[in-house]
């Protein structure tokens, strides 16, 4: 029995150890992009997506402390320490299932609110203000980089602002090596890609949507061996 429980005890310690290695990672590289001007500039990341970043730190904080209540269990042989460890990864499973719920429930209003928020910046697209100037320039190379055009309609979401020149390119204006392809087609006398850049959109968000689902399928994994480890652990003291 004490041959298997020291066995436990230490492959429980080098678990939680690397738990809270991982969330060590996490939290360090979140503050990191969260308090560097130059880290956010590399990355790209605005104000907007802050709240991802926070909730990041909230991610990393939580599993360091579980990491660090699972070493601390193993080592020492607490019972509470263990219990604690056991419901924080209990209540982080539960929470991780739920939203997999959730979010197959609401699936289809996600996708409307999705479609509401193309729609208003279709509006950008058409629109004459200098926000929405940058907004189009930023979307015209969107379009160039991912041969696609406008947003729900394709060319028309433009409006007027169709012939409108940005930086030497028009917009949806398909590049001459793909004008023979099947990506072009002709609106308003010259070459414009056909796809609506919607398609792009739902294409990205499907196939990171798989990534998400394999990294939280990985972690449900890891959290169950975290869970069967403890109890095994907590079990073993308790009979001592």
């Amino acid at each position: 029995m004490a041959g298997v429980s020291g066995c436990m005890k230490y492959s429980m310690f080098i678990f939680n150890f690397l738990f809270w290695v991982c969330g060590s990672i996490i939290l360090g590289v979140s503050i990191w992009i969260r308090v560097s001007k130059d880290a956010q500039q590399e990355l790209e990341i605005d104000s907007s997506l802050f709240a991802g970043v926070d909730l990041l730190i909230a991610v990393g904080s939580i599993i360091m402390v579980l990491g660090f209540l699972g070493c601390c269990g193993a080592i020492k042989e607490s019972r509470c320490m263990l219990l604690l460890f056991f419901i924080g990864l209990l209540l982080i499973l539960i929470l991780q299932v739920t939203g997999g719920i959730l979010g197959a429930v609401y699936r289809s209003q996600i996708e409307t609110s999705l479609n509401k928020t193309l729609l208003e910046n279709v509006n950008s697209l058409q629109n004459t203000t200098e926000e929405a100037k940058v907004f189009q320039e930023k979307f015209q190379k969107f379009e160039r980089m991912h041969q696609c055009c406008g947003l729900l309609n394709g060319p028309s979401d433009w409006g007027k602002n169709f012939n409108t020149d940005f930086g030497g390119h028009k917009a949806c204006e398909c590049e001459p090596k793909d004008q023979q392809s099947n990506l072009c087609m002709t609106f308003g006398g010259r070459p414009v890609y056909k796809t609506p850049c919607k398609e792009v959109i739902m294409e990205f968000l499907k196939d990171h949507l798989l990534i998400i689902m394999g990294i939280a399928f990985g972690l449900a994994v890891i959290e169950i061996l975290g869970l069967g480890f403890s109890m095994s652990l907590y079990c073993q003291i308790q009979r001592k």
